[in-house]
């Protein structure tokens, strides 16, 4: 974590009425201080869900009110295959390749077309 980042836990489990009290307690942690990171840690996790998901969606809009970016640490395989399959893989802290759930980068030009 780097000078301007800020660690933000999410706890074992989080429902949906959960999320609102998360907003607040990420706004009031951001509001008034420089930086430009959230790094939301949810290695602690039990049960990952898509109501984890919407609870870091959220968390996001909340930072991004704030001038702040969020990025997720943590996750384990379930929970990176939801943010895949969701289409919010860039929340995802980089990780290593094998362990990325999103697809490595094409550098190819299509060749010409053939009849």
């Amino acid at each position: 974590m780097g000078d301007s980042a800020v660690r933000f836990v999410v706890g074992a489990a989080i429902t949906r009425t959960d999320i609102p009290a998360l907003c607040t307690r990420l706004a009031d942690l951001l509001r008034g201080r420089a930086g430009e990171l959230v790094e939301c840690d949810v290695a602690g996790l039990t049960e990952p869900d898509v109501v984890v998901v919407e609870a870091v969606a959220r968390l996001r809009l909340t930072a991004r009110r704030h001038g702040w970016r969020l990025i997720v640490t943590g996750a384990g395989p379930d929970l990176l295959s939801l943010f895949g399959l969701l289409g919010l893989a860039e929340l995802l802290a980089p990780t290593s390749p094998e362990r990325d759930p999103r697809p490595p980068a094409r550098n190819e030009r299509p060749g010409p077309a053939t009849p």
